[in-house]
This record gives structure tokens, C-alpha cells and sequence, in this order.
């Protein structure tokens, strides 16, 4: 081959192969920390207070640097209207040295004092949707229990509020915390029926659809792994001492695209 033609074979090689790494670098995951989740608090409910409290005390003594801590949920015990309850939950949370972020649950806001309920959480811990970006990766909170117990809200749709952020995220990734799973539990040895079949599907669908790294939920007390298709479901034990559980918490990572914890029993 003449030589003209051996240099224009190299360069090509070197273009082709300079796009190829490049485009890898764009498409490569890069961010890499560490979150923690709580869940089940129950305040006003047995030693829930100080359990809430030894939990922060842990979780601020750990090693690993933390951006955040997320509360999936059921943080009292029915007691949301109850100013002096989350005052003195609160009270706790505040010292913990990284940002809290809050889920409802089916504790918190009551289907049976839907507006009173939902207006005292809101008032102290947030509204029913929030979302927030740590490292290029979004954190989507959403209450869900109209999917979990099949009513419906005039103006709130939680799917079609969970599909609205995920669009907006525009191709990030994306963690979406919730309190109550799809999936059926099991409790007393038996099986109990999750959300309704066409509910979960629709759910699933949407989770499918857009770049979500995993969903991680409460609500049964118990450690268990599931999955939405492709899209990991961790379901976390609780701070309560509710069925005689030894309380515990959740320390999360993120690297490479992906979601890993550790489960820490409090002492």
C-alpha cells in the first residue's frame, strides 16, 4: 500500500477510535455517593422517639460521607395533626448533619381525614411530590398511597405526577421513593394482596419507561428485594419497634448506574 494511502488508513483508525472513547466517556456513569434511608418512625407509638433518636446518632457517626437521608414514610403513628408529636420528631430529625427528605404514608395522611391530614403534612414536612438532584442524579419522593388503596384525588394522579418528573429529568437517572410497594406482602405467614393488578401494571409500565436506577420503599417491616421488569425494588425494615422489630436503617450506594445497601442495626 502506498504510503499516502498507509497514513490515511492510520488517521481514519485514530478518528474512529477517538469517537468511540468519547462517546463511551458521555454515556459512562460517573457519580458515586452515599444516601440513607429511614422508615416506619411511628411517633407516639412505644419507644419510636428514642429509636428515631439513636438512629440519628448512628447515622451521623457514619464513616462514609452522606448526602442525604430520605423518610419513606409512616413517620408518626396517625398523630400528624398532633403539633406537639411532630414537634418532638422533628426536634430529633434536626440534628442529623445532612438535608432530610420525606414520603407520606398511609400513617401520615389518613384516607378517612384525607384534607385535614394532608394539609397538617404538608404544613411540616413538605408537599405530596418533591424531587432533588444530588451528583446528576434525581431523587423523586411521591406519596402513593391513592395507588396502594385504589381511591382516587381530584387533583392529584400519582402516576401521572411520578411520569411528569421523570420526563423532566430528561434521560438522568432517577431513584423514585415511595412508602407502600405494589408488590403483595406477607404478613402472619400469610400472603396480602398488593395493588391492583391493572394499578401495579400501569405503575410498572411508567418505572420502565424512563431512566429510573431503582424504587426503595417501607411500609412492611421487613427487609425484601423485588423488581418492577428491569427496575430493582428495595423495601426496607423500620425504625418502629412494631412487631418486636430490632430497629434499623439503610445506608444506600450509588456508583456506576447502580444501586447497593447495607442494612445497620441500631444499638
Amino acid at each position: 500500500i502506498p504510503h499516502f494511502f498507509r497514513a490515511l488508513l492510520v488517521t481514519v483508525a485514530v478518528l474512529v477510535f477517538s469517537e468511540a472513547v468519547l462517546a463511551e466517556d458521555q454515556v459512562k456513569p460517573t457519580a458515586s455517593f452515599y444516601f440513607v434511608q429511614i422508615t416506619d418512625t411511628h411517633w407516639d407509638d412505644g419507644d419510636n422517639f428514642e429509636r428515631t433518636r439513636k438512629a440519628v446518632e448512628q447515622i451521623n457517626s457514619l464513616s462514609m460521607p452522606i448526602k442525604c437521608v430520605i423518610h419513606t414514610g409512616d413517620i408518626t403513628y396517625e398523630k400528624t395533626e398532633d403539633e406537639s408529636v411532630v414537634m418532638k420528631g422533628l426536634a430529633i430529625l434536626r440534628e442529623l448533619k445532612v438535608p432530610i427528605h420525606f414520603v407520606p404514608g398511609n400513617h401520615d395522611i389518613l384516607r378517612s381525614r384525607y384534607a385535614i391530614t394532608r394539609d397538617a403534612y404538608i404544613k411540616y414536612f413538605g408537599s405530596l411530590v418533591t424531587e432533588v438532584e444530588y451528583d446528576g442524579v434525581v431523587f423523586i419522593m411521591i406519596y402513593t398511597e391513592p395507588l396502594a388503596e385504589s381511591f382516587s384525588l381530584d387533583a392529584y394522579a400519582p402516576i401521572s405526577e411520578l411520569e411528569a418528573r421523570l420526563k423532566r429529568a430528561n434521560e438522568k437517572p432517577v431513584i423514585v421513593f415511595q412508602h407502600a410497594p405494589a408488590v403483595d406482602g406477607f404478613f402472619n405467614n400469610t400472603m396480602r394482596a398488593g395493588w391492583k393488578k391493572e394499578i401495579w401494571e400501569k405503575w410498572e409500565t411508567v418505572l420502565n419507561a424512563y431512566n429510573v436506577k431503582a424504587v426503595i420503599a417501607g411500609h412492611f417491616h421487613r427487609d425484601e428485594h423485588h423488581w418492577h421488569g428491569k427496575v430493582p425494588l428495595y423495601v426496607s425494615a423500620p425504625i418502629s419497634g412494631a412487631w418486636g422489630r430490632q430497629a434499623s436503617f439503610r445506608v444506600y450506594e450509588y456508583k456506576d448506574g447502580k444501586v447497593g445497601y447495607r442494612t445497620l442495626y441500631i444499638k
